[in-house]
């Protein structure tokens, strides 16, 4: 039996569920493949961005999202960094992504993945023209010009799903991947690494006598060549998770997992453990993340360490980018260019994460152990050691995505999509659109349509007219938002900013460009 769709996903975590609810809330009939039919308890992912956020409220459940955490109200999302252990002399509790608050319309915050998973899944369970397949398996992917088809088993049955797409957000070993034929590369540090999920009060009571509340205590040992022993909170209280590396041929049976928690805290506390599981530091990136009608995301297209936070969110971004223009397409109005976009707008971004957020952080953190010891020349160390902590906030604030180089924006001569940048209040096109307050006192956010939004500051009705009337010929969903050019809508230095549905902008300018027409096609993947 075959079942039509016009977008199958293969893989039901948290970024396949984001894509069947973002192609859902647009009207696109999916099928959400995915073997769990319970969700683990293991605590990853946890870290969400302020971009995260503002995926969830346009999802309409950051709210609900917002009360799944286990973190109390305000508790401090952050990390303290000691040298040697946590009873060590120096220690520091540098900012970090509080940095850039204000260029967001979400807060950032910490919880759970399964916590999120739930919400999601809940959020999923509302949209009638997605059919859910939990506990089923996908085990043969083809294509071919005009349709896509995967296989998937259930308890000695079998059945064939098409779709116009299919999209494998089936992780890091994924068969959608494997089948259509994208190699991966990266870093492989060829190092194994050991999660520990434990309960115990004493660790939190120790932590508090000594820090301010943090949510990540890390711990940098010369002799660990720039890896991490880090411990995470899971609430306030007696949940934790700590990784740590381990000499290969570790097992759950021969290691002192205790006393390798003793090791990183430097003092000796009880713990009752849930869970102990390892896996390999490593980076990896596919070298393309579409074949035909066939495209991949989240952990199938890119696998990384839990450093920094980036995977998991990078992962939504993909399903975020991906969804609008497979509706896009699938609607009638988006070109092929636009679903080409993809690969060219996300790969590049993740390609520097992991060699220049996640690996080179590895490797700086290794040279400054080797270099720097307080044995050997205090006043050195203590000078060098200041600098990382400053380090630290540079790093969120200097990881800013932006897609200049895109074939579907108007960007500045010789742009590119790039993980490095600099949040500035000023409308840039290839970049997020910042927050700013209307006359009406809604925020700019608030105004945003689910097509294209125009932005228009004290220009001329016949300014508007072009993008309206070029809009109407595509069948391009475009809402004008009309304002006054004063307050802080100057900060954009731009009169008109036209944004596209995931809150890029895509073309800036002060009055009626040349050819209206010609930025729409473009913007809307027709050139």
């Amino acid at each position: 039996m075959t079942k039509r769709f016009q977008v199958v996903i293969v893989g039901g975590g948290p970024v396949g569920v984001a894509l069947a609810v973002q192609l859902g809330m647009r009207g696109i009939s999916c099928a959400l493949v995915e073997s769990r039919t319970e969700l683990g308890r293991i605590p990853k992912g946890q870290n969400l961005t302020h971009r995260t956020l503002e995926h969830f409220y346009f999802m309409g459940i950051v709210d609900e999202l917002r009360a799944a955490r286990f973190l109390p109200p305000g508790f401090a999302i952050g990390e303290i960094t000691s040298y040697g252990d946590l009873n060590g002399q120096y220690w520091f509790a540098p900012a970090g992504r509080e940095l850039v608050h204000d260029y967001y319309f979400q807060k950032n915050d910490r919880l759970p993945q399964y916590q999120m998973e739930k919400v999601l899944r809940a959020k999923l369970a509302t949209l009638s023209n997605v059919e859910s397949r939990f506990g089923w398996t996908a085990t043969k992917v083809e294509q071919d010009k005009d349709s896509a088809h995967v296989t998937i088993a259930k308890d000695g049955a079998t059945e064939v799903m098409e779709g116009d797409y299919l999209v494998g957000c089936d992780g890091g070993h994924s068969i959608v991947r494997e089948q259509i034929g994208i190699p991966r590369s990266g870093h492989d540090f060829d190092q194994l690494m050991a999660l520990i999920v434990f309960r115990s009060r004493e660790l939190h009571d120790e932590l508090g006598k000594r820090f301010p509340p943090k949510s990540i205590y890390r711990a940098m040992h010369p002799d660990l060549s720039g890896y991490w022993k880090f411990f995470g909170r899971i609430d306030v209280g007696e949940g934790w998770f700590f990784h740590a590396p381990v000499p290969k041929g570790t097992t759950r049976d021969n290691f002192d997992f205790m006393g390798l928690l003793h090791e990183a805290t430097g003092f000796l506390f009880k713990a009752e453990f849930d869970h102990v599981g390892f896996w390999d530091l490593r980076v990896a990136v596919a070298e393309k993340y579409q074949v035909g009608r066939v495209f991949i995301a989240g952990d199938a297209a890119h696998s990384h360490p839990p450093y920094g936070g980036f995977g998991l969110n990078n992962g939504l971004e993909d399903a975020v980018n991906l969804g609008w223009k497979l509706a896009a397409r699938l609607n009638g109005w988006g070109g092929e260019t636009l679903l080409q976009s993809y690969t060219d707008e996300r790969r590049p971004i993740f390609q520097e994460v992991a060699e220049d957020f996640i690996a080179a952080r590895i490797r700086n953190d290794g040279a400054f152990l080797h270099r720097y010891n307080p044995a050997r020349d205090k006043a050195e160390f203590e000078a060098a050691w200041k600098g990382q902590e400053s380090d630290v906030g540079n790093r969120a604030q200097v990881y800013e995505p932006s897609y200049e180089g895109s074939p579907v924006m108007i960007g500045p001569p010789g742009g590119k999509s790039t993980a490095h940048g600099k949040h500035v209040f000023k409308a840039r096109a290839g970049h997020h659109l910042v927050p700013q307050k209307l006359s009406s006192g809604k925020d700019v956010f608030e105004e945003l349509g689910r097509g294209f939004t125009l932005f228009a500051f004290d220009v001329d009705d016949a300014a508007v007219r072009g993008f309206e009337q070029a809009a109407a010929s595509l069948k391009v969903p475009l809402k004008v938002v009309r304002d006054t050019y004063a307050e802080g809508r100057v900060k954009y230095e731009a009169r008109m900013i036209l944004v596209r549905p995931d809150q890029f902008i895509v073309w800036i300018g002060d009055s009626a460009p040349a050819d209206a027409a010609q930025i729409m096609r473009r913007v809307a993947g027709h050139e």
